[in-house]
């Protein structure tokens, strides 16, 4: 029979005495974690390879089927502080590291659900703050000890990142990590280094998964506007946040015509300014415009006479790799920038049905390569790109700090382990606090087992019992009990302990939380509710005029 660990809530006559019912020093953090829970209830159902898929109605209408928690946080209209807070906690751990968001919301939850036992228990708010503090140094310190691999550094990165990649309903899984991995290895500096805007990702619907594959150079979607549609050698590019045409088109702009002559005029006018634009481009030596905008007819006419190839992308995201990559910065004006980007040729690439634009280098000095996506839906598409980017950040986040831990939840299980082991003997403070942060690492492999369908209680009664008999590779499976290094279920250790630093400020900010001060909106300023206040004071308005 497994052994059972201790609890929080037996561990009451271990603390100091305190207030136990409902009053003020718990009033505040139950908020906090009303909140939280209702965050991670939204969350929990998608963590892990085998969660559940939700269909996400954006605030512009457009319906996503997406099981990735960056994607739903990111939709959420949140009103209540602490479910604000701990968002941006989980969204810094996407921009960071690309990986382990749900993790830091099912953990913080967790571990403000023991918070709260905690005070219940009657442990003091502030001494709780400390301990957690010291519980999660301490669980951090334990942390690099499970890692039990390290990717090496002529070795291929595909077995590491395999895991990282295989989630949810991706299929082509196997192939697409290939790719990555290629890619990756490829795009990585002779000494070491490697930066992920040198990869791109370029997204064309239609043809299968299969059809994906790499390109050199950096491919976007899209294809040239105009005529000239090959720039064959000494490529300059600008790029332009702004539509190709007006100046200002967000300006208030009337004009006042009272005579047909005066309509003629003021077209020629407007024909001139595009034809100086284009005019200042081909003179500093632009033969490449790439613009995140509308593209208009007499000015894309200009482009072609000077010979300037004009490409239009929808992504702002797309047009920040290519300004990082050419090192030129994005104008949002149609004006020349000072240094237009380099390279070697741009040309149109045909991949069956799809087009993509491909930004090429000579073979020696290229510094992006690009991914092409190919699929049918646009459902599946959105998932292999995800999927692709967090291949790209996980490979990121191996050229840094090599090492692995393993994954399928035995991380977790084994540090809950670990800090039962040493909280179950100590009395005072430390010893429940330690008890608690185990209890809440629990719950992730627990979660895993629910998502799985599994008898989450029977699963995770054998997963303790393995631990416990010193057999920390243990994780959840499909099918339960697994031995994560034997499957290849692998977690980066960078990802993990910044997740876990993550958690415990978002969680030391909460339990410290005294008060949620909320003002109201569209509330009269005191000078609005007495207007006369200023004139009863003595106070006389002095009007300057002509005299």
């Amino acid at each position: 029979m497994a052994h059972r660990a201790p609890s929080v809530r037996d561990l009451p006559q271990r603390l100091c005495r305190g207030p136990r019912g409902q009053g003020a020093e718990e009033r505040h953090l139950l908020s906090s974690l009303a909140a939280a829970q209702a965050l991670a209830n939204v969350i929990r159902p998608c963590y892990g390879p085998y969660g559940l898929q939700k269909l996400l109605v954006t605030a512009k209408g457009e319906t996503v089927f997406t099981g990735y928690a960056t994607a739903i946080l990111r939709a959420l209209q949140l009103q209540h502080p602490a479910a604000q807070l701990l968002r941006d906690a989980a969204l810094g751990q996407a921009e960071r590291c690309g990986d382990g968001v749900a993790f830091v919301v099912l953990l913080a939850e967790a571990l403000l659900t023991q918070a709260d036992l905690l005070l219940r228990a009657g442990l003091p708010r502030a001494q709780l703050r400390e301990a957690y503090a010291a519980a999660t140094a301490e669980t951090l310190a334990l942390l690099p000890s499970l890692a039990i691999r390290s990717l090496g550094p002529l070795e291929d990165p595909f077995w590491a990142l395999y895991s990282v990649m295989n989630t949810h309903t991706l299929s082509q899984a196997g192939y697409l990590a290939k790719l990555v991995a290629h890619v990756c290895w490829a795009a990585k500096d002779p000494d070491g280094t490697f930066r992920r805007e040198r990869v791109g990702v370029c997204v064309l619907q239609g043809g299968q998964p299969e059809d994906s594959c790499l390109l050199p150079g950096l491919a976007v979607p899209g294809k040239p506007c105009g005529q000239v549609t090959v720039v064959q050698r000494g490529a300059r590019v600008a790029v332009f946040a702004c539509p190709f045409g007006l100046p200002s088109p967000n300006a208030p702009t009337k004009a006042r015509l009272s005579s047909a002559a005066e309509l003629i005029r003021f077209r020629k006018g407007s024909e001139h300014v595009f034809q100086k634009h284009v005019e200042q481009l081909a003179n500093a030596g632009v033969n490449v415009a790439v613009v995140c905008g509308e593209i208009e007819e007499k000015p894309l006419a200009q482009a072609d006479k000077h010979g300037i190839m004009v490409i239009q992308v929808q992504s702002p995201r797309q047009l920040a790799g290519l300004s990082e990559v050419l090192g030129t910065p994005v104008m949002h004006h149609l004006v020349a920038p000072l240094e237009p980007g380099k390279c070697q040729r741009v040309y149109g690439q045909e991949l069956r049905d799809g087009m993509a634009v491909v930004f090429e280098w000579e073979p020696p000095t290229t510094p992006a390569l690009s991914v092409v996506l190919r699929g049918p839906t646009t459902a599946g598409l959105r998932e292999a790109e995800q999927a692709v980017y967090h291949g790209i950040d996980a490979y990121f986040q191996l050229c840094q700090d090599p090492r692995l831990l393993p994954g399928a939840g035995a991380t977790e299980m084994a540090l809950a382990k670990m800090l039962s082991d040493r909280g179950t003997p100590l009395e005072g403070l430390r010893g429940p606090v330690l008890l608690a942060f185990a209890q809440a690492l629990r719950s992730l492999p627990a979660t895993l087992a629910e998502n799985a369908g599994l008898a989450a209680a029977c699963v995770m009664a054998d997963v303790s019992a393995a631990h416990q008999a010193g057999y920390f590779l243990a994780g959840v499976g499909v099918e339960g009990l697994i031995d994560a290094a034997r499957e290849e279920v692998w977690d980066t250790l960078g990802a993990k302990a910044q997740g876990l630093q993550a958690v415990a400020d978002v969680v030391l900010e909460l339990v410290t939380v005294d008060e949620i001060v909320m003002a109201k909106e569209g509330a009269p300023s005191q000078q609005d509710l007495n207007p006369n206040e200023k004139k009863a004071r003595g106070w006389t308005p002095i009007t300057c005029g002509n005299t």
